[in-house]
């Protein structure tokens, strides 16, 4: 049995940005979907895991493109888990074009997790014998370091949790904290870069009804930025990244 497992995508209209490239929230929805299709493929689909009320949910991650996809073209994910603990697995990603190039990879430590005690539970001993396994890295990046949340006020928005902004387990999905950041992010930038990384770091839940404030402010050189999501009452870190982007 081969330890990855792969799944392909055809760009479509709807995913695409202003520049006629992917978002970077497609591709962010693109690697969720592959690793639910990893799920289903051994068994465990996410639907089958929360009849029993259990989820995977993403505690920090690194995206890395060198270019985004455009309209119409092909793509495959390459996806397998790293390396194991009790309770959390990292899962490896690689995107290749139709001609085998690598043009991203991504990095995620995920967290079993009972939804109706929202704590950690151990990893099902099935679920750890099906699922294909290589302590390859895709990325060599520790996710696990801390990030310093964003200080400076001078970048801000601020969003209502709505109903479509929650999953199915009952929180705020990773996609939506990243569409936040970006739009706290300065225009200029976002009219001429790219979102080469992103390293973020999930660090509390936010539900709906709450509201959440993005901060963004400058990092160590003109294209790094240092980004929180924070809730409004009570100033509680939900999300924190650190992003580099590149001149178009």
């Amino acid at each position: 049995m081969s330890y990855y497992f792969e799944k392909d995508f055809q760009l479509r209209y709807f995913e695409m940005n202003n520049f006629g490239e992917a978002s970077p929230t497609t591709i962010l929805t693109l690697l969720e979907e592959t690793a639910a299709d990893h799920c289903h493929s051994i068994d465990y689909s996410l639907y089958d895991l929360k009849k029993i009320n259990i989820g995977w949910v993403l505690l920090s991650g690194i995206i890395v493109m060198d270019r985004y996809p455009i309209y119409k073209e092909n793509i495959t994910i390459r996806t397998w888990l790293s390396t194991y603990s009790s309770i959390r697995g990292v899962r490896e990603n690689v995107i290749y074009d139709a001609a085998g190039r690598i043009i991203g990879r991504a990095r995620g430590l995920w967290l079993f997790f009972d939804i109706a005690r929202r704590r950690p539970i151990h990893i099902l001993d099935e679920i750890k014998q099906r699922w294909s396994f290589s302590e390859k890295m895709s990325i060599d990046h520790d996710i696990t370091s801390k990030i310093i949340p964003a200080a400076n006020t001078e970048n801000t928005k601020t969003f209502p949790i709505n109903r479509y902004d929650v999953d199915s387990y009952d929180h705020v999905n990773n996609i939506r904290y990243l569409y936040w950041l970006m739009e706290s992010m300065p225009q200029d930038i976002v009219d001429n870069c790219y979102l080469h990384s992103i390293d973020g770091r999930f660090v509390a839940e936010a539900q709906y009804g709450d509201t959440l404030v993005s901060f963004t402010e400058q990092d160590s050189d003109d294209l790094s930025f240092i980004h929180s999501i924070k809730t409004e009452s009570n100033d509680r870190v939900c999300a924190s990244a650190r992003t580099i982007w590149k001149e178009r």
